[in-house]
């Protein structure tokens, strides 16, 4: 912990059930315990979407090869060549990291919520004017807009939203199993008796506070938060898929530590639909790093040794800064 220079730090980490927490920081303590507070994980939320549509293949609500424009407009001429759910998820759609619309805005908003300003309507828009020159499935790059269209995507195959897709199809099943504390909203509340309370986070000087995370079109790259504990209890359900409360879930949950996509001159880098894989000391480990306007997270299990481990800190990351080799040395220390 003492490698991260933050206001507010928690660890977290389990190896086959038994758990450790520890917090700390530059900060004086909040008047909440630091590790009871939800944390925004960022990109690491986007391990939830893809446990989301895992979920929702396993239930033949849809497959991964169900093209993502026939759940967004029903009836639409089919494409050539249609980008997948599976090359969404994968990033390999051939999507842009963010549209070029969005960066006018996002510029003037950048220390804050540089997504709050663009709306459901215009990812659709840059999606459905998007061309590639390269066919989807050739190529990875990763991809906030394309994280944000299969979110999008699902909800439309729920009739709902991604939020309303995730909440019935993951997070409240989850709930019966101890992940409590996961959402994608922020939490208006200080009494942690009455429900969430959510962290404050800080600029890249430690100091300022910034406000809440808002995402605007693009909640599925981004919107999950949630508190250490309840994060740590969903690493364990992937370490252990047979905990989880239903068969969907629980093949969801095995289906999303398979590895499915090499990259790399020498595919040295490999991916499940979720989780970057690497090898370590220890064996292999899976992993998510996720940053926002004031706060920065990390998830990460290695299933040889049932280790689970959860890092998160408020100060937005800055050049040089310690937080994310810090996480990850500490995955690959742990036993």
């Amino acid at each position: 912990m003492d490698a991260v220079d933050a206001p507010d730090v928690v660890v977290a980490w389990s190896r086959r059930g038994e758990r450790a927490v520890c917090t700390g920081g530059t900060a004086p303590a909040p008047p909440v315990s630091r590790e009871v507070l939800r944390y925004e994980i960022g990109s690491a939320g986007k391990t939830l979407t893809g446990l989301l549509l895992a979920a929702m293949v396993h239930a033949g609500r849809v497959r991964w090869s169900t093209p993502a424009h026939a759940l967004l407009t029903p009836g639409g001429t089919p494409r050539p060549n249609p980008i997948t759910l599976l090359h969404l998820v994968t990033h390999t759609s051939g999507l842009p990291p963010l549209p070029v619309g969005l960066y006018p805005g996002a510029l003037r908003h950048r220390t804050t919520n540089p997504y709050a300003g663009y709306s459901t309507g215009r990812v659709l828009e840059a999606f459905a004017r998007h061309r590639s020159r390269r066919p989807p499935g050739s190529r990875w790059r990763y991809s906030n807009l394309g994280a944000a269209v299969l979110g999008h995507a699902l909800g439309a195959a729920c009739d709902t939203s991604w939020e309303g897709a995730l909440e019935q199809r993951v997070l409240a099943p989850l709930r019966r199993v101890g992940v409590v504390n996961v959402g994608t909203a922020p939490a208006p509340g200080t009494d942690p008796s009455r429900g969430p309370v959510d962290a404050v986070g800080h600029g890249r000087d430690g100091v300022t506070p910034v406000p809440p995370l808002l995402m605007g079109g693009f909640p599925a790259a981004g919107a999950v938060r949630g508190d250490p504990v309840s994060l740590l209890r969903l690493l364990e359900l992937h370490l252990r898929p047979a905990g989880a409360p239903d068969p969907v879930t629980a093949a969801a949950l095995e289906t999303v530590r398979t590895p499915v996509l090499r990259r790399g001159r020498r595919g040295e880098r490999t991916h499940t639909v979720t989780w970057f894989r690497e090898e370590g000391p220890r064996g292999p480990v899976l992993f998510h790093a996720g940053a926002t306007c004031g706060q920065q997270a990390f998830l990460g299990f290695r299933p040889g040794t049932g280790t689970a481990l959860v890092v998160v800190c408020t100060r937005r990351f800055r050049l040089n800064d310690t937080f994310p080799a810090a996480a990850r040395g500490l995955l690959d220390a742990l036993p």
